[in-house]
């Protein structure tokens, strides 16, 4: 028995792409985020569907990110969005001909002194406050990156704080401190190729000028970056890329009145037919969905979570009248008939995101890629 998996679905991400093309229309190159193994879809694989399917480029979090992307035969642009953080990240740039992101004299430096004809992308910090150069530091680091033999000024970006807001104002205030950075730079004479601003949320929400480059993210997978934006249009023609299956491993008459899982925290309210699912939180599924009206689907039907879910296993109540057997199929995240669990309703119902339900989902739980 396959215990758990998940099935990556490549028609969806061709669909999402062409989504967010007519989102930006025909102008923005499209930088495709597969950070996080491409949030827990396999970055290699969604990268090349995501290259041949018309994205220019991809971004990465970490070095050794794009390295696996490289060896896995990738030849496109692949951007690292965080300046590297030791000398092993330093090489891997070199080595793998990533362009990086640079927001620090001391990352400036460390990339120049390697000798290696590099692109960096300068990141302003226009409210995130994660990481990202001072607007007042930015024509400095500018001169510094200029004055190193080997460098050059590929890109000028920033990274939105509340996008998924779509009535905060803060995001416009965001747009206005670059534009004001973009401005000086060219007043000093800089000629900046390519500058990005917008991810998911942003090039949603906030219409307007896409300048060179847009990051899509969470939209790649057909997620909406939040449930405020769910309802819009475009945002609703995202199709879920990911599905997670699972078997029924065990089942079982259970009476009325008997405690389920550890704690004992959910009771049968009635004698059911209790089945057990061979997924737990160590594969990702959080330990208290069950906890928090949690269900999974079985026979197209949605049937409850009961108690926490258990490192290995989730106990779940499939109704008196239930005529279920071991090896029926289960969905944890994804459709069976008519019923459909998303990974937003599994974040909700955990007081998280999406992003995180999707990048937890362990190595536990194979990865099959369809319609590639």
């Amino acid at each position: 028995m396959t215990r758990s998996w998940v099935d990556i679905d490549h028609a969806a991400i061709r669909h999402n792409l062409a989504v967010i093309r007519r989102a930006v229309g025909p102008g923005p190159q499209l930088c495709a985020v597969v950070k996080a193994d491409g949030y827990g879809h396999g970055a290699l694989e969604v990268a090349q569907t995501a290259l041949a399917a018309g994205a220019s480029s991809l971004a990465v979090a970490h070095a050794h990110e794009g390295a696996a992307l490289r060896v896995g035969g990738v030849e496109a642009v692949i951007l690292l969005l965080s300046e590297p953080v030791d000398a092993d990240e330093v090489r891997a740039v070199v080595a793998h001909g990533l362009q990086s992101a640079v927001y620090t004299e001391a990352g400036i430096d460390a990339l120049a002194a390697t000798g290696a004809k590099l692109d960096v992308h300068l990141k302003v910090d226009t409210g995130m406050r994660r990481v990202g150069a001072e607007a007042s530091d930015v024509l400095v680091l500018a001169e510094r990156i200029r004055a190193a033999q080997h460098l050059r000024l590929q890109g000028l970006w920033t990274h939105c704080a509340v996008a998924d807001e779509p009535e905060n104002d803060f995001t416009a205030l965001q747009f206005a401190r670059f534009a004001e950075v973009v401005n000086r730079l060219e007043a000093a004479g800089f000629v900046v190729p390519v500058r990005h601003v917008r991810n998911s949320a942003a090039l949603f929400a906030h219409p307007g000028s896409h300048f060179e480059l847009v990051r899509p993210g969470i939209a790649i997978y057909g997620v909406a970056p939040a449930p405020a934006l769910a309802c819009r249009a475009e945002v609703a023609d995202l199709v879920p890329v990911l599905s997670w299956y699972s078997q029924l491993s065990m089942v079982k008459r259970v009476p009325a009145g008997e405690g389920v899982s550890y704690g004992h925290h959910r009771r049968t309210e009635r004698d059911t037919v209790v089945a057990t699912v061979p997924v737990g939180y160590a594969d990702g599924l959080p330990r208290s969905w069950g906890l928090n009206g949690g269900v999974v689907l079985v026979g197209g039907r949605r049937c409850p979570i009961l108690g926490v879910v258990t490192m290995d296993q989730v106990m779940i109540d499939c109704g008196p009248d239930a005529e279920v057997l071991r090896g029926d199929q289960v969905v944890l995240i994804g459709r069976q008939g008519q019923a459909e669990i998303t990974a937003t309703e599994v974040a909700t119902g955990t007081d998280t995101t999406a992003y995180e339900i999707l990048t937890r989902i362990g190595p536990r739980v194979l990865r099959r890629h369809v319609n590639r």
